[in-house]
């Protein structure tokens, strides 16, 4: 056996080894981003004006089984909205927090109903 030719032959392979890792993590760089911009599509962008009244989804609730309980805390005030999304929202009482805009949603009291029109359909 030739040391110097078992040497040689180790770091090819060593090398070919280094190149199918890059080439590995190359496809996986690209498959995250193409699975991002897939999920990205499906994100609904949220706008809340201050004074709008909203619903925060609060998951540490448990005082009741998991059927029973509500999701839904709220309604909140909406203080401010900043650029990235995020809420300052503020409670009948506390001080104001910051909450991130996918856990809130629009809250729709009883006036809200009194806006809309009420249509007969008839049957011709």
């Amino acid at each position: 056996m030739d040391h110097e030719l078992a040497s040689r032959n180790k770091v090819n392979q060593l090398h070919e080894l280094e190149k199918f890792r890059l080439h590995a993590y190359e496809n996986a760089k690209l498959y995250k981003e193409k699975i991002k911009r897939c999920h990205d599509k499906h994100i609904v962008p949220r706008i809340f004006t201050p004074g709008e009244k909203i619903l925060l989804f609060n998951s540490i609730l448990r005082l009741f089984p998991r059927k029973l309980r509500s999701k839904w805390s709220g309604p909140f005030e909406v203080v401010r909205m900043t650029k990235h999304g995020a809420v300052e929202i503020k409670g009948e009482t506390g001080p104001p927090f910051l909450v991130n805009g996918q856990r809130v949603k629009h809250y729709f009291d009883e006036d809200s109903d009194r806006d809309r029109e009420a249509l007969e359909l008839n049957d011709e």
